[in-house]
């Protein structure tokens, strides 16, 4: 499948324009659209915002939903303006001891290349763009596709493969599964999501509602207001 081909305007704020992926099967947008966050509208919530880290696997499907159809709500709506996002991934691995590898699942590819974007790109709007488009295809069986997701959001390819090639994504998933295993409620299942450092558990699609009573700044954002 060829992707449509979509632009991304780097303004003064860094932020992506809106995307628009198109569905193999019936043509309609499934990709997130407003990914991007008005610095005046941030600078009030600055210091006061939530952390909410998501600890997964690439390939994992409840994962790989949660990424693509509940986490792409903070760029919906301001709840961006209130958070600190912290994407882990790698959370299912373990190192070899012998050997002194990395082991786990069949995502190690991915977990490189998305612990590399999460690396290179500084930018939240950008890394969670790529990875949401990884995902993506994961859901749909066509992670092996992932190259395709750099021209079609128009993102530099050269510095994510070369940390890949030179072998800093499994550098970086040491770093994820050292985090990991020292949560101090270890993780039962995947994705794994913390708000303030603490775990929701199963709740995890409920992020909103937990980040909108972890938020202590005099005014809360709109999004806060439906839950």
């Amino acid at each position: 499948m060829v992707f449509p081909k979509l632009g991304i305007i780097i303004t003064a704020a860094l932020a992506l324009v809106p995307l628009l992926f198109i569905n193999e099967s019936d043509g309609a947008s499934y990709y997130p659209s407003g990914l991007h966050a008005d610095i005046a509208e941030i600078a009030p919530f600055a210091s006061q915002k939530v952390n909410l880290s998501v600890y997964y696997a690439s390939l994992s499907q409840p994962c790989a939903t949660f990424i693509v159809k509940n986490l792409e709500e903070i760029f919906h709506s301001d709840l961006i303006n209130i958070v600190n996002l912290q994407l882990v991934p790698w959370a299912n691995a373990y190192v070899d001891k012998t050997n002194h590898s990395i082991n786990g699942p069949d995502e190690c590819e991915l977990n490189s290349l998305e612990a590399c974007a999460l690396n290179v790109l500084n930018d939240v709007n950008k890394h969670y763009a790529l990875i949401y488009c990884f995902e993506f295809l994961a859901i749909e069986g066509r992670h092996k596709n992932w190259q395709d997701c750099f021209s079609q959001l128009d993102l530099p390819e050269e510095p994510i493969l070369s940390c890949y090639n030179r072998g800093n994504g499994t550098e970086l998933g040491q770093k994820s599964i050292n985090e990991t295993a020292l949560l101090y409620a270890p993780h039962e299942f995947l994705p794994w999501v913390m708000v303030n450092n603490q775990s929701i558990g199963k709740e995890y699609e409920n992020f909103t509602r937990y980040v909108c009573e972890a938020y202590k700044g005099i005014t809360a954002p709109a999004a806060c207001n439906l839950h």
